[in-house]
Formats: structure tokens, C-alpha cells, sequence
């Protein structure tokens, strides 16, 4: 099956007992069995529940792996993969990443234990310097958040490979979310495990917050499967339900997204109030090649800085009217937010802003309105800045 077919209809056969062709929200916590022990294969929804089943065989087709979990959240996601880990493990980690999983990392994981090193993943020499004989694991944002960098997943893999015999290699795991199923296959390019936040570009539609973790390796699976039920971070049945019916529109809504983010990147990088535009899929991104390699497309998701004092990037947002104010991203609305006071406020200020998160930056997250009105937007807001900021 195409990847548009898999959406529909992988996981969601017509329901056995009624026949329904969508699959049904199976509100219940338990599961009355014949006899002890005997039961349909579910016994209490925390452990195993059919919608949640469902959505879980679905993505899993969309990103051509044959496990998948379904989370509560990204974050609970993220926390179900770093507990493939114990106390004295090392990771890598792409130093551009989103601030939830900083904070995840450096002030709850860091004090069980486990080290973090935060390296440019795009500089392979610099990645290779910061394996430790204890590495086990490579956490991946590609595109990252929000400066839309690009790790060659393949390369980092063979990292891995010539690093670490057979039986012994670390994980590689790779947060998905900027780019989803539709425009990268992690799996495919030898990464162990693929991380979403579902909240984003799979549900599409900002009103339901999930996460999933996909992967090939059933022994993987088993310690994943194994904390999402013991640890309990699971969607409840109506967010299952909500997150597999936004996932059937993900192909159509994808091509829409990275057509007017490619159409408002070239707006904004030839507007002489910019200073700089971040998006892999402008000839201009110091990695365009590597994203044509290895995207089948460049996403909806875009950062950029204006010329001026850096509070104008606060002035600028507050002009929008289809950019809403907001954290998330990948809903069919058109979000604006300021990473380092919304999405990356929980890393210090000296950290961002070596990295590049400066209080000049600003992230969108283009929706799928009509490109005119999201153009005249951005151009009505450039033009009032340019006023007020040239006085």
C-alpha cells in the first residue's frame, strides 16, 4: 500500500461486532473476561485497549515499521525511549532541540544518572569527538527546532556502526515531529527507533495531544511496550480515536503545508527587512542538498530573524492576524511563536543563545490557509514594523 492508503486503512478494518467502517472509541477501563484469565486479549485499557490498538498499527504503517506505541504526549514518548537506559549511560544529543526535551534531559534524567552531551550533529568531526565508551544512545532532531538544521541520519548511523560492534551499538533514535512520516523515513535511513509528538503534523488539528515511538526491533518494542504499561503515560481512547482520524489526511495536508512554507520563505529572504531566513528547502540552507537527499519534502515549519533591535521580533509577532500567537505547531492554522521566551524558555539564556536562539528569532508554523492571505499577513506586518522601526 501507498502511504495515503496505509493512513486510511491500515489498523482500521471494519469494526467485527457492528461492522462500523470507522473504528469505535472503546471507552472502558476493563474488560470482563469468560473465566480467570481468559479474555479477548485485553484486560484493562492501561495495558492494552482497541482504539488505542488501532492508531498504534496505523502509524507504524506510516513510518513502514512493525511496532508502534501510542503515548499521552511527545514527552511521554521521549520518556518511554530514554528508559531504554540506566544510570551511568551517555547520550549525543543534537544541540538544536526543542526545550521540552532539554528540560526532560538536563533537569530530570541528568539527576539518575545518565550524561548528556549536546553537540552540532551536522559537524560528523564534532559528533564523532563527543562518543564516550559509554555512549548508548544518538538522540536526533532532523530538521531541528527551531533553527532547521539538517543530521545526515544515515551518516550518524554509520557512526554508530563503526563505532560499536554488532550486538553492542548504541540506539539511534530520531525525533520525527518537524518532518513527519510523509517527508522522512528515519527507519529506513538505519535509525533504531522513530520519536512523534502527534500533537503536531499527525493529528493536525491542535486539539489533541499524543505521542508515539515506532521501530523494526522487536526487543526494542518489548522494553518500550513494557513502560508504556508500567509507567502509564498512555492516550486515553477519544484522543487514540481523535489523533488516527487526523492521521487519514496527513499526505493531503503536508503537501499543502510545504507549499505555502516554501512560498512564504522565498517572500520573506528576498524582503529587504529580514536579515535571515532558516529553511532547508531555499537554495540558500547551508544543507539543501542533504535535505533533497533525504526528504521526499522540505516541511511547514520555518525560522527567521529581522533587521533591527531584537524586541522588534516581539512587536512583529503581536501585528499578525492568521499567524496566531502560540506554541505547538502543525495544525491547519498558521502559528507564530517566539522560541526564546515560548518553546525554549526552560534553557538557559546563555545556552540559547549560543546556539543561536536569540530573542530575534522568530518560528512559524505554516498553516494551510490561502497563500495570498498568509502572504499579505506577513507582508502587512512587515510593512508597520518597517515605520515604526525606522523612526
Amino acid at each position: 500500500m501507498k502511504f495515503s492508503t496505509r493512513a486510511i486503512h491500515a489498523g482500521q478494518d471494519a469494526d467485527p461486532a457492528t461492522g462500523a467502517t470507522i473504528v469505535p472509541i472503546y471507552q472502558t477501563s476493563t474488560y470482563t473476561q469468560e473465566a480467570v484469565g481468559v479474555h479477548k486479549g485485553y484486560d484493562y485499557s492501561r495495558t492494552a485497549n482497541p482504539t488505542r490498538a488501532a492508531l498504534e498499527t496505523q502509524l507504524a504503517a506510516l513510518e513502514d515499521a512493525r511496532y508502534g506505541c501510542a503515548f499521552s504526549s511527545g514527552m511521554a514518548a521521549t520518556a518511554a525511549v530514554l528508559n531504554l537506559l540506566s544510570a551511568g549511560d551517555h547520550v549525543v544529543v543534537t544541540d538544536d532541540l526543542y526545550g521540552g526535551t532539554y528540560r526532560l534531559f538536563a533537569r530530570v534524567l541528568a539527576r539518575y544518572g545518565i550524561g548528556f552531551t549536546y553537540v552540532d550533529m551536522s559537524d560528523l568531526e564534532a559528533l564523532e569527538a563527543a562518543v564516550e565508551t559509554n555512549t548508548k544512545m544518538f538522540w536526533i532532531e532532523t530538521p531541528t527546532n527551531p533553527l532547521l538544521k539538517l543530521i545526515d541520519i544515515a551518516a550518524v548511523c554509520g557512526l554508530r556502526d563503526a563505532r560499536h560492534p554488532e550486538g553492542q551499538r548504541a540506539v539511534v533514535a530520531v525525533d520525527n515531529t518537524f518532518a513527519s512520516p510523509y517527508f522522512q523515513s528515519p527507519l529506513a535511513l538505519g535509525a533504531d527507533l522513530v520519536v512523534h509528538s502527534t500533537t503536531k503534523y499527525i493529528g493536525g488539528h491542535s486539539d489533541v495531544v499524543g505521542g508515539a515511538v515506532l521501530t523494526n526491533d522487536q526487543a526494542l518494542h518489548d522494553v518500550v511496550k513494557f513502560h508504556q504499561n508500567a509507567v502509564g503515560g498512555i492516550p486515553s481512547p477519544h484522543d487514540a480515536y481523535l489523533t488516527m482520524r487526523g492521521a487519514k489526511t496527513l499526505a493531503l495536508r503536508m503537501r499543502e503545508h510545504e507549499r505555502n512554507a516554501l512560498a512564504i520563505a522565498g517572500f520573506l529572504e528576498s524582503h529587504p527587512q529580514v536579515e535571515r531566513v532558516y529553511y532547508p528547502g531555499l537554495p540558500s540552507h547551508p544543507q539543501h542538498d542533504l535535505a533533497k537527499r533525504q526528504m521526499s519534502g522540505f516541511g511547514g515549519m520555518l525560522s527567521f530573524t529581522l533587521l533591527g533591535p531584537q524586541r522588534r521580533a516581539i512587536d512583529f509577532a503581536n501585528r499578525m492576524r492568521y499567524f496566531s500567537l502560540a506554541e505547538s505547531l502543525g495544525g491547519v492554522e498558521s502559528l507564530i511563536c517566539h522560541p526564546a521566551r515560548m518553546t525554549h524558555g526552560s534553557i538557559p539564556r546563555e545556552e540559547r543563545e549560543r546556539r543561536g536562539i536569540t530573542d530575534g528569532l522568530l518560528r512559524l508554523s505554516v498553516g494551510i490557509e490561502d497563500l495570498s492571505d498568509l502572504l499579505a499577513d506577513l507582508g502587512d506586518a512587515l510593512e508597520g514594523s518597517a515605520r515604526d522601526y525606522s523612526r
